[in-house]
């Protein structure tokens, strides 16, 4: 078992390595930003790698555990790749708004499940056809803002161990209640961001599409490698199950060894900077 690949040449193409405009950063970032161009900072990927590296070595390690990861990303651009990494790797998801008290206040959160498959049931079953359409139609509405709310979360069964945040600005509150919990945060850190209490910061653009797929794909393939690991660690034949769970990405690229990653990185955050126009769109 492995943890999934990724290079500098991944990063830099989906863009990870862009920063926002100077005037709206955050100074403490400033020790992850590599330089700016045409009033746009550069984030230094030559420190991204092995910090990313060390995210997915925590991920694979509370998902060989049995551990529980939450993914949390409410922004446009988050909400679909996060549903669909969390679905891939069998955890749990918030994409669409955070509800205060998620977690610090988890007991009301159970009761809201409770009340959404109370919902199914009466909806899917047998007890539909007894209720007139205006009451129908109430109950659907009922449910289908439960399930935007809590739907990825239903099956959780109680607090996350680990939490992997897209933009710690929109998810404020979710770290803070992780953080009251003792729940390791691991975020994707703009530079506009705030780094103090995130256990695992990654810096990096968390507003291109192409980045936070990236992101979202490299924290499923571990939880799926995590997940192997602690089946073979157990005595199970994976091999022999009808579905065995195993990594569904191959990457192209990789890093030859750890200790070359960063000088990779140096050079091509290097180059980078070269290949911002001097005039860039505004995202």
């Amino acid at each position: 078992m492995a943890l999934p690949e990724f290079s500098m040449r991944q990063l830099l193409e989906a863009g990870a390595h862009f920063g926002h405009q100077t005037h709206r950063w955050n100074p403490k970032m400033d020790r992850y930003i590599f330089g700016s161009r045409s009033n746009i900072h550069i984030i230094d990927l030559s420190q991204s790698i092995p910090l990313l590296h060390q995210a997915l070595v925590k991920v694979r390690e509370v998902a060989a555990a049995g551990g529980r990861v939450l993914f949390v990303g409410t922004k446009r651009q988050a909400s679909d790749p996060i549903a669909t990494a969390a679905k891939r790797c069998a955890q749990y998801y918030v994409n669409h708004r955070w509800l205060g008290g998620t977690l610090t206040n988890w007991r009301t959160i159970s009761g809201s499940i409770a009340r959404l498959r109370e919902l199914e049931g009466i909806l899917d079953g047998d007890g539909a056809g007894a209720r007139s359409k205006k009451e129908l139609l109430m109950l659907n509405r009922e449910r289908d803002k439960l399930e935007l709310s809590l739907g990825g979360i239903k099956n959780m069964g109680g607090i996350p161990d680990l939490m992997f945040v897209i933009d710690t600005n929109k998810e404020a509150i979710a770290i803070q209640e992780a953080r009251k919990l003792n729940i390791p945060v691991i975020a994707i850190l703009d530079t506009n961001c705030d780094p103090d209490g995130i256990t695992f910061p990654i810096p990096g653009n968390d507003d291109a599409a192409r980045a936070i797929q990236l992101y979202v794909d490299l924290i499923a393939d571990s939880v799926l490698d995590g997940m192997a690991a602690g089946t073979v660690a157990s005595g199970v034949d994976i091999g022999a199950s009808v579905a065995p769970v195993e990594p569904t990405l191959a990457k192209e690229f990789a890093p030859e060894t750890p200790e070359a990653a960063p000088v990779e990185a140096v050079e091509a955050t290097e180059a980078a900077l070269d290949a911002v126009p001097e005039e860039p769109a505004a995202s």
